[in-house]
């Protein structure tokens, strides 16, 4: 097994669940630009609760189950990877908030791939 430890930077996109770009949904739009800038990975996360910019508490609650869910999209990546996806955010984001800051990545793998892969 092989250990591969570099530099990152890691880029967090907070957006509502009902948000859209184009038709769809913009954490699919924000993945599918990521996948097409060959972007390392992307990961959407659906939260219980939050609130934001307008302080509606948003939940998950049963009682009070709310269609607009905080969504955060997570990707981790080079600095220029990170770069060349912000202006396109600039574009498809009308509210929500980034984040970037630097990670220290330790990845974990197979030095030769599986048979079966």
């Amino acid at each position: 097994m092989a250990k591969i430890t570099s530099r990152a930077r890691r880029l967090r996109i907070y957006i509502g669940e009902r948000d859209k770009w184009r038709g769809k949904s913009l954490y699919t739009a924000i993945v599918e630009k990521a996948k097409a800038l060959d972007m390392a990975g992307a990961t959407v996360t659906r939260a219980l609760m939050g609130y934001g910019a307008h302080s509606r508490i948003h939940t998950a609650n049963i009682v009070a189950l709310s269609g607009d869910l905080p969504i955060m999209i997570e990707i981790i990546d080079g600095e220029e990877y990170v770069a060349r996806l912000l202006p396109f955010l600039d574009e498809m984001m009308a509210e929500g908030m980034i984040t970037i800051d630097d990670a220290e990545v330790i990845k974990y793998g197979h030095k030769e791939p599986l048979k079966d892969d």
